[in-house]
């Protein structure tokens, strides 16, 4: 299957966008795709054979996983490659933009859902990450 991209523009400087996308008690506050999910705990070890977990759940009860994996690459305030718990690739690219941070993720799609709704839920999850940046500057 071919590999996802979604992308956004923050209006924060690169070590900002940095920061906060690989601070647990940051990723905690950002990382859902709306207000019906909640991320409860994160555990990252950000570095190259690192593992991570983000416990994330439907507010509802009606969903749970954890979504766990280890940094395969990283190169602070530019690049995190990693591969997920079933082997799925997912690579963060950070480009400064002036004043302005760009964010790309690419990652491979998984097989029981539906293409456009993966992309969708990934692209709000980035939107959400842009709104906590953005509200903090």
């Amino acid at each position: 299957m071919e590999a996802l991209t979604v992308q956004t523009i923050i209006k924060a400087p690169i070590e900002k966008v940095w920061k906060y996308w690989t601070t647990p008690a940051d990723i905690i506050q950002w990382n859902n795709p709306s207000e019906d999910w909640e991320t409860t705990s994160v555990t990252i070890d950000l570095k190259d054979n690192g593992k991570f977990i983000y416990k994330m759940k439907a507010k509802d009860g009606s969903v749970a996983f954890d979504f766990t994996g280890t940094y395969d690459k990283i190169i602070i305030n530019e690049y995190i490659e990693s591969t997920l718990f079933d082997n799925r690739k997912v690579i963060n690219i950070f480009k400064p933009n002036g004043d302005e941070t760009i964010l790309i993720e690419t990652f491979d799609p998984e097989a029981e859902t539906p293409i456009p709704e993966q992309k969708a839920f990934t692209q709000a999850v980035i939107d959400n990450f842009k709104k906590y940046v953005e509200e903090l500057e």
